[in-house]
């Protein structure tokens, strides 16, 4: 592999966990209710680390 080649997945794992992180944000944006109607998690803090760390592992790959 080349070092491109690994710049570039290194790259889409930063977009992937932005993008992550975005919707994260939107959905702790939803009134209360409806976060508890569609069952969002009970701590998104340990979502969101979960998911960045799960992405950055994949991208190393």
């Amino acid at each position: 592999m080349s070092i491109l080649h690994d710049i570039g997945r290194f790259g889409a794992a930063l977009r992937m966990a932005r993008r992550t992180r975005l919707a994260i944000r939107e959905m702790n944006a939803l009134p209360p209710e409806l976060q508890k109607d569609i069952g969002w998690p009970a701590s998104p803090e340990s979502r969101m680390a979960t998911n960045v760390r799960n992405t950055y592992l994949e991208a190393l790959r």
